[in-house]
């Protein structure tokens, strides 16, 4: 038997070169992973050896040639194609392992430039291990080192199964896939305008198996499509398992907190804020977004912004929360962690923007970032009273939080924290009423976001009615004029800023 191995992770790579070694087979290598079995004293020989060719244009040509690909593609099953290898002098290939260099680790270098990041574009490797899946009726390909043993095992055992070949190959195709899908990504990022193109393609690491989905009946998995921070790529310092619901939550979270100015805080139910505010500490501003609901912080997923300190560690621990998230922690804050075991507590880096992706029957939706974020410049005040100084600073903090609430979402907020929340109803007003009532006597002297026109004036009515005095909302309604006038007599300010927010 003969073995071609060129891996980028050399995970269990000599213990597994050393297994397939005693049980007879020749192994053949190229690069890095030759010199690494040579100095672990592996008997390893060169690809040339069965090209009969060198390696030309800076390592470009090395494994594309028959001698590799002939060996791998060879029907054993087919005696034409066992003569034909014979009239070559090429010899089959029984096991290709082979994974590639993450192309999204070359592009998040900073300084990477466009020659840089093209030139690590992998042609071999995929085309070997693309010719190994297609053949493995007769060859097993490996792309995960995890699978290093179980392999060793089957092959003492007299030979890799049928079973085993076919559930590797449908591996493999996928780490090609997804190594397409990253260089496909980046090549779509330079394209300022593009527009979508006619094939779009995802493609993801797994990170691991949940237990399972939004209900227990369902399965469900992690899976990380970058390396450059975010959510899927969190690094859990404590706590138990991760829920599909925890990741959900925390991503909402993650993305509101990452819209304010620091420090802030953002508490999530249900992917909808039930807390979010500023502060003059971290500490003060998760205070003051837990004052938001106290009831409904109960459960919730913490987001922060900035590092986490011992005094807001014991802050949060006062409750029962299921998620921490934030970019850094001091010593003494994950230690005031401990107390509460449980907890995840999540360390997550800043990640740029993404394209949204939705799963529709038959098919997926996708869309640009919500990215948009008007401020005072680009709002205009259209009402008969123009809003004081202080109602500008909270409408643009309202506008900011309300931009990540479930539509008809409404937001009351005074001294940059949100008092009231009315997320995913089916009518404005009724969003303004449960915001009101939400925010009870604290809904005297707030101001009011809402992510979409108002359709009618009773919307405003009744924000007046709980003690609203400025409004800031996209503006666009058939009814603008009757909304507008029922603003000018009940003596709110109204801001349009001309841009909406929904969010399905």
């Amino acid at each position: 038997m003969k073995a071609i191995l060129s891996v980028y992770d050399k995970t269990g790579l000599v213990d597994f070169a050393r297994g397939l070694a005693e049980l007879g087979v020749e192994l053949y290598s190229t690069g890095g992973t030759r010199r690494a079995l040579e100095e672990a004293g592996v008997p390893v020989q060169s690809v040339s050896e069965l090209t009969r060719f060198p390696e030309i244009m800076d390592g470009r040509v090395k494994t594309l040639h028959p001698g590799v690909h002939g060996g791998i593609l060879a029907d054993r099953r087919k005696p034409a194609h066992m003569a034909a290898l014979e009239e070559q002098g090429l010899a089959p290939i029984d096991l290709v392992a082979v994974n590639l260099y993450p192309f999204e680790m070359t592009v998040a270098k900073p300084g990477v430039d466009f020659d840089e990041a093209i030139e690590n574009i992998d042609i071999g490797g995929p085309t070997m291990v693309r010719a190994a899946a297609k053949n493995h009726a007769s060859v097993t390909v490996v792309v995960n080192p995890v699978d290093y043993p179980r392999v060793l095992e089957e092959l003492a055992r007299g030979g890799v199964s049928d079973a085993t070949r076919r559930e590797l190959a449908q591996r493999a195709f996928a780490h090609t896939a997804a190594y397409d899908a990253a260089i496909t990504a980046y090549l779509r990022g330079l394209e300022a305008d593009g527009g979508w193109p006619a094939d779009f393609t995802l493609g993801g690491h797994k990170v691991m198996d949940l237990r399972y989905g939004e209900n227990p009946h369902q399965a469900a998995a992690l899976y990380r499509s970058g390396t450059s921070g975010g959510v899927a790529a969190a690094a859990q310092l404590q706590g138990i398992e991760l829920s599909y619901n925890n990741i959900v939550d925390t991503d909402a979270a993650w993305a509101l907190v990452h819209d304010l100015p620091q420090p802030a805080c953002a508490i999530i139910k249900h992917t909808n804020p039930c807390g979010c505010a500023l502060g003059e500490t971290i500490a003060e501003a998760y205070q003051r977004a837990y004052e938001c609901d106290t009831t409904s912080a109960f459960g919730g997923i913490v987001a922060l912004n900035t590092e986490c300190d011992e005094e807001t560690a014991r802050k949060i621990t006062s409750i029962l929360v299921e998620v921490v998230a934030a970019p850094t922690y001091t010593p003494e804050a994950l230690e005031a962690f401990k107390a509460k075991a449980k907890v995840r507590v999540l360390r997550i880096e800043a990640a740029p923007a993404a394209e949204v992706v939705k799963a529709v029957s038959g098919g997926f939706l996708v869309q640009s970032a919500d990215a948009a974020l008007a401020t005072r410049a680009s709002m205009r005040s259209v009402g008969a009273r123009e809003p004081t100084e202080a109602e500008w600073t909270q409408l643009e903090f309202a506008w900011r939080v309300v931009k990540h609430v479930k539509s008809n979402a409404i937001v009351l907020v005074r001294d940059f924290a949100a008092v009231g929340v009315g997320a995913g109803q089916m009518s404005r007003v009724e969003s303004v009423q449960l915001a009101a009532q939400r925010a009870g006597e604290r809904a005297r002297g707030t101001v009011l976001a809402s992510d979409a026109f108002f359709p009618f004036a009773d919307g405003v009515e009744a924000a007046a009615a709980a003690g609203v005095t400025a409004v800031v909302q996209p503006g666009g309604s058939l009814r603008d004029s009757e909304v507008l006038a029922a603003a000018d007599r009940l003596g709110l300010a109204m801001v349009y800023t001309g841009e909406r927010h929904f969010r399905h």
